[in-house]
């Protein structure tokens, strides 16, 4: 349970919800809402086992929430999942479509029973359409949504930009946000509603501006040649002499001016620097002035300029870095190292990132859902729960 800071609870107290346990946009965006001070209580697949190994203390999208295993194709593991969702706001599940129907868990079952419930689906393709039954990962989301095509170097293939955009920006980071609509929908209506939270409709919605963009001209459809892509000189990272790397971002007139200035360019020399044509050029140029010192003279130089020009550090290194340990962009706590929650409230502040909550005993985990110990210890004694 959620314990007040300075005599105010986290925004998303007292929301309970039930999580299906899954990977990748499902846990983040339960990561998320736990983050806000949401009591998540993670539902675990009962035998399964990890599905990509590791040492689960350092599984951070599983922070702060305990978890149960549970025998969903028993009857007593089904009563006991049907009773904690009468007691749950929100279901979260990511399971492909009809996988939950199938186990009798569907939410004209749970909804019908709960009025109030937020049932959220967490899918690729979505609950509805020709592809909605079939399996795919980030790349395809992205594939689909044409928003992987201008991803990548003119003269090579697409590049996946990891899975941050599929998974975590088009899915999970969608999903908390409709949980959270949901709830304050819930306050006018007083009824729950079923969200169809699909990674092809999110990652298109991140690719609003670059539509625009298109349709005015300003983006053109191939890949390579447009100003964000990696293809201006002033919009890219450049290799050092010691092998590392710097990211420039220098758009706007005065920055870029500012990074030329670090470069020891003239700018008078580049009032141009907005038309494509000069691009590789000056990029053939600037790459070899960049290669002429390494990144810890560069960062020396830019540190002093309002340039827009930043050293490429490893995520180790970003949590070392003097800037994101003042603002406490990273949690350092014990063993672990890990991003810190987001965003920040001045008044009733989130939950404070606690250590990956590792299975422990049932009954500490169903300790708030109004499940007896007693209760607890005949479904371990017949194998409903682990």
């Amino acid at each position: 349970m959620n314990a007040p800071v300075n005599g105010a609870l986290p925004p998303a107290a007292n929301i309970r919800i039930l999580e299906f346990s899954g990977l990748g946009p499902t846990p983040f965006g339960a990561m998320l809402l736990a983050d806000l001070g949401a009591d998540v209580l993670r539902i675990e697949r009962f035998g399964a086992a990890r599905p990509l190994g590791g040492d689960e203390q350092y599984d951070f999208l599983y922070r702060s929430r305990p978890s149960v295993a549970i025998d969903l194709k028993s009857p007593a593991g089904l009563a006991l999942v049907r009773d904690l969702a009468m007691q749950a706001d929100v279901v979260i599940e990511g399971y492909r479509p009809g996988a939950m129907e199938r186990l009798g868990l569907g939410p004209e079952i749970l909804c019908d029973a709960n009025p109030r419930l937020i049932y959220a689906r967490m899918s690729g393709w979505g609950q509805t359409g020709p592809l909605a039954g079939r399996a795919g990962h980030d790349i395809n989301y992205l594939a689909m949504t044409g928003a992987l095509y201008p991803m990548g170097p003119a003269d090579g293939p697409p590049l996946p930009p990891v899975n941050l955009v599929g998974n975590f920006g088009g899915g999970g980071t969608f999903l908390a946000m409709g949980v959270l609509a949901a709830l304050l929908e819930r306050q006018r209506s007083g009824k729950g509603q079923v969200l169809d939270v699909a990674m092809v409709d999110g990652v298109s919605v991140l690719l609003t501006q670059m539509a625009g963009w298109m349709q005015m001209g300003l983006w053109n459809r191939g890949r390579g040649g447009n100003l964000l892509d990696g293809s201006a000189y002033f919009y890219r990272c450049y290799e050092t002499a010691d092998g590392r790397h710097m990211a420039v971002g220098a758009l706007e007139r005065e920055f870029h001016d500012a990074f030329l200035a670090g470069l020891g360019l003239d700018p008078q020399h580049f009032g141009d620097y907005l038309n494509p044509a000069v691009w590789p050029d000056r990029a053939q140029q600037v790459t070899q002035i960049f290669l002429s010192s390494t990144q810890a003279e560069w960062r020396a130089i830019f540190d002093h300029l309002d340039a827009c020009v930043s050293p490429v550090l490893t995520f180790h290194e970003a949590a070392g870095d003097p800037a994101n340990r003042d603002r406490h962009v990273h949690a350092h706590e014990g063993p672990s190292l890990q991003p810190a929650p987001a965003p920040r409230f001045d008044r009733s502040p989130g939950r404070s990132p606690d250590a990956v909550v590792s299975r422990g005993d049932p009954a500490d985990s169903l300790a708030g859902w109004s499940v007896s110990a007693e209760q607890v210890q005949q479904l371990q004694q017949t194998r409903v729960l682990q």
